[in-house]
């Protein structure tokens, strides 16, 4: 998607969190591909040091890595001090809260997921937007999850607290777009990351299937009969985090191949 267009991004400072892997990885990949110096992130330093060569390979620099967790004020603190105190695009990612009946979980797994979807993100921009405004350009995007397009009785927790993020994120793109600053949102639905297999994987436990099988069924799910490809969603994150998106604000992109089957 972004091959051959000059996103206007080359030299921007970028901060990707959960980078070590996955959607996360995706994006950092795609932005360090437009120009970008990215800063990886992820609580699992062997992991991050594993995507950090991963990413120099690719694009011939090796990024900055941060391994801390995002969910904690240490952690947040950490990750602003190393990437200088700023940067011009964020992009927030956090991996989901587990699946069940809300009756399963207590006032403290709820806390858990506020903190762990929404809170540690809202924390992330507070601490990073003020500089975007004072240099007249930002780009803030936030992984959340088809879920909130399309909830899902097995994932209450997901629903509620990306829910509350995407509420937080419309506020503040109409507060912000006046000073260069933009909002948007991407929502993926199923892609081939390691946690997609894992679900997959507890899935065929449960009803005594196959992974093979769950696969195919998620694929199923959607009218390209496919699984989406990370590098896809990434090249979208990319041009979301480039100049030429600057009158795209207050979005939510839904990436799940058709499987949502409404208008709006």
């Amino acid at each position: 998607m972004t091959s051959g267009i000059d996103l206007g991004i080359a030299g921007r400072r970028a901060i990707v969190c959960g980078s070590s892997a996955g959607l996360g990885y995706a994006c950092a990949a795609a932005l360090a591909g437009a120009g970008a110096e990215v800063v990886l992130n992820g609580r699992d330093a062997a992991r991050l040091d594993a995507a950090a060569d991963r990413l120099a390979a690719d694009s011939g620099r090796r990024p900055l890595a941060v391994a801390s967790d995002v969910t904690t004020a240490e952690g947040r603190a950490a990750l602003v001090e190393v990437a200088g105190g700023g940067c011009d695009i964020l992009v927030t990612n956090a991996g989901g809260p587990p699946p069940g009946d809300f009756r399963e979980f207590d006032e403290e797994a709820w806390l858990a997921a506020f903190n762990t979807n929404a809170v540690s993100a809202i924390m992330l921009i507070r601490s990073l937007i003020d500089g975007m405004i004072a240099r007249r350009w930002g780009r803030i995007i936030n992984i959340t999850s088809a879920a909130v397009k399309q909830p899902r009785s097995a994932l209450p927790l997901s629903n509620t607290a990306r829910s509350g993020l995407t509420a937080f994120a419309a506020g503040l793109a109409r507060q912000v777009a006046e000073h260069g600053v933009t909002v948007n949102n991407l929502l993926p639905g199923s892609f081939a990351t390691h946690r997609l297999r894992g679900y997959a994987e507890r899935l065929a436990r449960q009803k005594g299937t196959s992974l093979a099988e769950e696969i195919a069924l998620m694929a199923a799910e959607s009218p390209t009969g496919q699984i989406g490809d990370p590098a896809d969603f990434g090249a979208w994150c990319a041009f979301f985090a480039s100049d030429r998106a600057g009158y795209v604000t207050g979005q939510n992109l839904l990436l799940d191949g058709g499987a949502y089957p409404g208008m709006l």
